[in-house]
């Protein structure tokens, strides 16, 4: 392959079996990278059964269509260890790993009176254990390799602003907005970037949405995103970081979390009335 902005460097992308995390994989690839990891474990949109062969087509069309080696991984990040062993996986294959993506996800919709349990910790387990696992073995792995790297988590836009039947989504998305942040500034000096991104696609996990009833069929596909990823963990954005970066068909747009400018009291504790006075100013914009 010609040079491309992600030339010489090692990408793992956690997920990236099907829709977004695939093309994540993908452009890193075509974006010049010298190896990918693509780990699935290949289960349904609820997170059950595996299907090592998920993982496995992609790599395989990565080496045949692109030229890049590949390796695939159908470890569970969302078990005991996982993360940890995808990112052995990583090093061991390609002696470095330089930017590691996770998005895997799965579906627990469904409302907070509903929501089943297992389902609940089934999310939790993934989209925030996961997370959590993959910054602290993929910063070792980079701090270790003595050039730093860049680490790209997936959040959504729920995680802001909230949705019926989507809570297990949204407190885990939210998670992950909070680990970037703090990621973010613990890792800057280990020259280790930490940023998310937020896509709005249609993938099997979304395509039941309301949303998508809406739009045209082979709208908003994933392939829109994947090259916001792998700009992301390119060095050509090197002065980014703790950022979440939304992606909406060809919109892509930063989330930033603000407050209002607020009330200030008489420095007395304010009496019921204060505060419903106050009300209107306070959360004002």
């Amino acid at each position: 392959m010609s040079e491309g902005p992600l030339e010489g460097k090692v990408v793992a992308v956690v997920g990236g079996g099907r829709g977004v995390g695939r093309a994540h994989a993908l452009a890193c690839a075509r974006a010049g990278a010298a190896g990918v990891l693509v780990n699935d474990l290949g289960c349904d949109v609820r997170g059950r059964g595996a299907d090592p062969g998920v993982a496995a087509e992609v790599a395989r069309q990565i080496e045949a269509e692109l030229g890049v080696p590949a390796e695939a991984d159908a470890e569970d990040v969302g078990a005991r260890g996982g993360p940890e062993r995808i990112v052995a996986h990583a090093v061991s294959r390609f002696g470095r790993l330089d930017a590691l993506i996770g998005c895997a996800g799965l579906v627990a919709d469904a409302t907070v009176l509903k929501l089943d349990e297992d389902d609940l910790r089934r999310m939790l387990d993934v989209v925030v254990l996961g997370a959590f696992g993959l910054v602290r073995a993929g910063a070792r792995a980079m701090i270790d390799g003595g050039e730093g790297g860049a680490i790209l988590l997936h959040t959504g836009p729920v995680g802001f602003f909230g949705a019926a039947r989507q809570a297990a989504l949204a407190a885990s998305s939210a998670a992950v907005v909070g680990l970037v942040r703090s990621a973010a500034v613990e890792l800057r000096k280990h020259r280790v970037r930490v940023n998310a991104l937020a896509p709005t696609a249609r993938t099997r996990t979304t395509e039941e949405l309301p949303l998508f009833r809406t739009i045209a069929p082979g709208s908003m596909g994933p392939e829109l995103v994947g090259p916001v990823g792998a700009f992301l963990v390119s060095p050509r954005a090197a002065d980014v970081s703790g950022e979440v970066v939304g992606v909406a068909g060809t919109r892509i747009y930063a989330l930033h979390g603000r407050e209002t400018p607020g009330w200030f009291g008489d420095g007395e504790p304010p009496s019921f009335a204060a505060i419903e006075r106050a009300w209107a100013e306070l959360t004002r914009s």
